[in-house]
């Protein structure tokens, strides 16, 4: 993990006192792993640089994240009301993220969400409609948990407003200087979402979890490309979130609607023909929901010297760790 973290180090993260007339944007890492690592599970915290209002795209970890962020700095600028009772922690929670982005409704992107709720501010949702169902079905029901939205079985709770979005259509993100637009994925028949979310002309591309287009039959990935390669050929695309959840070596009928190494070149590549070509040198990816191992060895190192190994296009990979915080540019 040495290799990791100096490359990490080295790459675009930021002290807490950083200059913020800079613009693009800040990420907070709040779980960086995909599958069975409770605690470290896919959710991402994103702002405009200098612009302390945020969303978490994805919220599998929501209290630990912000915690191991916390313990590692990244939220040394924070500055609580005088005389608040709030911690840190809870300050950032019920003040500076805004709502959350949620890809698909998996327990391990939704899970930190759920158990934060009796605790967090009032904030908006926002999913495509059939994931929106799936939150108020399976999980604020009154069975599994109370009924924090407002809809479903009621009592109404209304601590959280559910938002449809739109394929393709941006919407604003309540309390924030963002906007968020859908495009819908395919998770093994799930449906999934990557959010294209913008602010002023700098963007930033996260993804839920996928597969490629050849094993799912679709044309998903590809139509993404389309819609977002004259901001990579303008340099307004500031990063890429993309999950990597196997070494290369995985069949493609045993990646139940994930990537690999080998699939991530590949989909890449059809990025920069979209863009006219030589359009992603520099491009920072930050590479998640890289699945735990219960052997004694992670997959984090094999899976950057497999991307780096066939990387042709000169895109930054970044193998991210819980509570680290970047600054995209």
């Amino acid at each position: 993990m040495r290799l990791i973290a100096s490359l990490v180090s080295l790459s675009v993260l930021l002290s807490p006192a950083a200059a913020l007339s800079q613009q693009g944007f800040d990420v907070i890492v709040l779980g960086a792993s995909g599958g069975i690592q409770d605690g470290n599970l896919s959710s991402f915290l994103i702002r405009p640089h200098g612009d302390r209002n945020a969303v978490a795209c994805d919220a599998g970890s929501l209290v630990n994240g912000l915690k191991v962020a916390q313990e590692k700095g990244a939220f040394g600028d924070v500055k609580r009301p005088e005389g608040s009772s709030d911690s840190v922690v809870g300050h950032v929670l019920k003040n500076e993220i805004k709502g959350y982005l949620i890809s698909h409704a998996h327990l391990d992107h939704v899970q930190g969400l759920v158990i934060a709720s009796p605790d967090d501010s009032e904030k908006t949702i926002y999913s495509l409609p059939s994931i929106s169902a799936e939150i108020e079905r399976n999980y604020f029901n009154w069975r599994t948990w109370p009924n924090m939205l407002d809809r479903g079985q009621p009592p109404h709770l209304k601590k959280y407003r559910l938002q449809d979005l739109k394929h393709g259509e941006p919407t604003a993100l309540a309390g924030t200087r963002m906007t968020a637009t859908p495009y819908p994925l395919n998770h093994a028949g799930t449906e999934s979402t990557a959010f294209l979310i913008e602010s002023g002309d700098d963007a930033i591309l996260c993804f839920g979890d996928t597969g490629p287009d050849e094993v799912q039959k679709t044309t998903n990935m590809q139509d993404i490309w389309t819609a977002v390669a004259d901001r990579v050929k303008q340099r307004k695309l500031k990063a890429i979130i993309l999950e990597t959840s196997y070494t290369s070596d995985r069949p493609d009928n045993l990646l139940f609607g994930h990537m690999t190494p080998k699939w991530v070149h590949s989909l890449l590549r059809a990025l920069d023909r979209a863009a006219g070509g030589s359009a992603l040198k520099g491009l920072p990816l930050i590479v998640s929901h890289i699945k735990y191992s219960l052997t004694g060895e992670q997959p984090q190192e094999a899976i950057l010297k497999e991307l780096e190994a066939d990387n042709d296009l000169g895109v930054r990979f970044l193998i991210p760790e819980q509570g680290a915080r970047y600054h995209f540019q």
